[in-house]
């Protein structure tokens, strides 16, 4: 039953892009692994590790798209449900230290030893189970996207409203996680990381698996995403995003819809966040600020809103953009190279830079179609002209 829903949703495009990630997987454990250092196609575990972060931001531009381009939901606060699956593995990365931190308590992170803290807090219970930690990162961000969109989608906030208020939730999850007192570890947040599943979280091999299990679930996310666009479902989310008040008129319940899909944007932000923090380290309030989310919103801008493939191609550009020209000269001028990219695309390329590629290649597709049609009456009228 599922197979035939993939195959209709893939096309020759998407099943290219599919095998493009695959290959990428399995090549660059691979060559970071197996080749030697001093060989040309040696890929160091910083590579690995870089890119697998860019692949955890690929995954957290899709599920935006998935809101913005085919349901018109702006959210200016995904970061926050990126965030908090990252914070949901932290807690378990820390539970995992267990007596070798720098004051060796068998239980309390080091953060809440020096905060005099006298015992773990309820919410941190179950988090030395990976399982359970894995279950949270996915539940927490969906969980709290329910309850907000349940409130926000049935009090009909639309556009730019929405917009503010994604942005305010997000915010205001900031201000909470850098008090010392919700126990998350304040400004530093939570760091100092050594084993995942038993595994040495800075090993080679552990960050190769890491970096190919964030190409799956990239994988795995993009195909989920083209399966429900290519679906009934799917095209009633482009109807709401077209033309909502016509799509409630015509009976579908516009809500229910986009509650749906802006929950299973979240939890798939959720997955992306939790796959980031033991490639990168560390997880700290700042991973709220609205700007991280703003910042997620361009990549899917450049790449190209409403395409699956553009925002995955946006967040991968945009971020080794920004490693490169953030540790030179330019580094001060980032942010102004950040937000003259994405003017320039807004008034050269509305499109992206996926969906610009696809209307072109559509328009010369379409007038070959014409040119073809035109000579079709000059090649019926032969066989008559024959006959005379």
């Amino acid at each position: 039953m599922i197979s035939p829903l993939v195959a209709r949703a893939l096309d020759r495009g998407a099943i290219a892009f599919v095998a493009t990630l695959a290959a990428i997987g399995i090549l660059v454990p691979v060559l970071n692994l197996f080749v030697s250092p001093s060989s040309p196609f040696h890929l160091s575990s910083y590579f690995v590790a870089l890119f697998g972060k860019y692949f955890c931001y690929a995954l957290l531009a899709l599920a935006i798209d998935l809101i913005w381009g085919y349901c018109g939901i702006l959210s200016l606060g995904h970061g926050a449900f990126f965030a908090l699956g990252g914070y949901a593995m932290g807690m378990y990365l820390m539970r995992q230290i267990a007596g070798r931190g720098s004051y060796a308590h068998p239980v309390l992170p080091d953060f809440m030893v020096f905060l005099n803290w006298p015992e773990l807090p309820v919410y941190w219970y179950g988090f030395q189970h990976f399982a359970y930690a894995a279950f949270m990162a996915v539940f927490v961000p969906g969980l709290l996207a329910f309850v907000f969109g349940w409130f926000a989608f049935r009090s009909r906030v639309t556009g730019v409203y929405l917009s503010i208020i994604t942005q305010a939730l997000t915010f205001a999850l900031m201000l909470g996680f850098f008090r010392n007192n919700f126990g998350f570890g304040g400004n530093n947040g939570l760091t100092d990381f050594k084993d995942i599943l038993g595994f040495p979280v800075q090993a080679a091999p552990t960050r190769a698996a890491l970096f190919a299990i964030s190409t799956l679930a990239l994988i795995i996310g993009f195909v989920l995403c083209r399966v429900l666009v290519c679906s009934k479902f799917g095209k009633v989310l482009v109807a709401i995003r077209d033309a909502e008040a016509r799509t409630r008129f015509l009976g579908y319940r516009v809500e229910a819809y986009k509650l749906f899909a802006f929950t299973l944007s979240a939890c798939m932000a959720g997955i992306a966040g939790a796959l980031y923090v033991p490639q990168v380290g560390i997880i700290n309030p700042s991973e709220f600020s609205p700007a991280n989310s703003i910042e997620a919103v361009i990549w899917v801008a450049v790449g190209g809103r409403g395409t699956l493939i553009g925002p995955v191609v946006g967040a991968v550009l945009v971020n080794y953009a920004k490693t490169t020209f953030t540790s030179g000269m330019l580094a001060p001028y980032w942010l102004f190279l950040l937000g003259g990219l994405f003017i320039a695309v807004t008034l050269l390329l509305p499109r992206g830079i996926v969906g610009s590629f696809q209307h072109w290649r559509s328009e010369r597709r379409r007038g070959q179609d014409g040119a073809d049609n035109h000579g079709l009456p000059e090649m019926a009228s032969a066989p008559a002209r024959a006959a005379e």
